[in-house]
């Protein structure tokens, strides 16, 4: 399986960004898509995740309300819908796919994408 996360710019507070993940390869319907970010010189946290079905998804408690995440069977594409962007947004965003259940620790999922960069200038 491979991801490729697009979507990053530079934006300014207040506005909007739609990340998109594609995976290609087979995906179990029991698998788990989340979207990660690390800001220079942080760890790289869980913003939100869903289970391939879309009946449970999580977020960071820094997004709940701004962002949604949401999925495309068909296409094999999750998305990442993020409102009322902040510059602590700021950070290169992963998408990452898993086994499940859904789990907010990185060495639960063991594939990647390459990144995609987010600039939220004040």
């Amino acid at each position: 399986v491979q991801l490729q996360a697009s979507g990053g710019g530079l934006v300014q507070a207040g506005d909007s960004l739609r990340l998109s993940c594609v995976a290609s390869g087979r995906t179990s319907s029991s698998a788990v898509m989340a979207w990660f970010r690390q800001a220079p010189g942080e760890e790289r946290d869980i913003v939100a995740a869903t289970t391939w079905s879309g009946t449970t998804t999580y977020y960071a408690d820094s997004v709940k309300g701004r962002f949604t995440i949401s999925r495309d069977n068909a296409l094999n594409t999750v998305y990442l819908q993020m409102n009322t962007l902040k510059p602590e947004d700021t950070a290169v965003y992963f998408c990452a796919l898993g086994p499940g259940p859904l789990s907010t620790r990185r060495r639960n999922y063991g594939y990647w994408g390459q990144g995609t960069l987010v600039t939220v200038s004040s």
